[in-house]
């Protein structure tokens, strides 16, 4: 539970900011991350909802976008309850507590919540690898912030007391902002070489983000990718020149 992040983006209510405090310490983890939280996040309603986990709520960290937040991050799931063309393959609770303990012990993971009334947007959700989805009744789908992150914790706790699950990759898994790196150069690279439509790039380069997202980078795989990116600037940089000279 050390390697887990729990990573609040624009809460805006103090109450559930505490609440939130309060049923991680319950469940043995302790590092919060706020993305641009309310004014009052540590107001005294929420240092009251907190009451013994007022020091995870003392030191939370707060970040300007979730980019910063999960920059030293190295697999993050982004929790939804909307489906959409861009969001596939949803995890249950529990599948996504096995999958992040099956990471490797140096790995940092991160669990994602959105907006108490909006969720996660698009492009934010781009950021995460796997999407968590609570199977909630359709009559009333929406959560709690803090029960939400309350039946995930319980999940990744039960979970870690069950097995303790060790990945078998002994190659160290890439950090979020080394990943994100790549696929703005990825994107620069398929926009010069014409192969992504100009009016609307990320469509495709959605596709990439969950391939990737699926199997995992690791710091040699990134690097390699990047040498590929930047050959291919290369070979296209010298096409535009010899077809200059013509």
């Amino acid at each position: 539970m050390d390697n887990v992040s729990i990573v609040l983006v624009e809460p805006q209510g103090p109450i559930n900011v505490g609440s939130v405090c309060r049923c991680m310490m319950n469940f043995g983890c302790s590092d919060l991350r706020l993305v641009n939280p309310c004014s009052a996040y540590r107001s005294l309603d929420a240092r009251r909802m907190a009451l013994k986990a007022e020091s995870i709520l003392s030191h939370a960290p707060v970040f300007p976008n979730l980019q910063r937040a999960l920059a030293d991050c190295h697999l993050a799931f982004g929790t939804t309850r909307r489906f959409g063309k861009y969001r596939e393959d949803f995890l249950t609770p529990e599948q996504g507590a096995a999958h992040a303990l099956s990471q490797s012990p140096n790995s940092r993971v991160a669990f994602v919540f959105g907006r108490e009334d909006r969720g996660l947007h698009t492009s934010e959700l781009d950021l995460c690898q796997f999407f968590v989805s609570i199977p909630t009744d359709c009559a009333y789908p929406s959560m709690n912030l803090s029960h939400a992150v309350s039946l995930l914790l319980y999940e990744l706790r039960k979970g870690a007391m069950d097995v303790a699950t060790v990945s078998n990759d002994d190659q160290a898994p890439a950090q979020a902002v080394d990943v994100e790196n790549m696929f703005q150069h990825m994107r620069r690279t398929l926009l010069a070489a014409e192969y992504l439509d100009p009016q609307n790039p990320d469509h495709v380069l959605r596709t990439f983000r969950r391939l990737f997202g699926r199997t995992g980078l690791n710091d040699r795989e990134v690097r390699i990718l990047q040498g590929l990116w930047s050959r291919i600037d290369w070979i296209e940089g010298e096409r535009k020149r010899l077809s200059g000279r013509k």
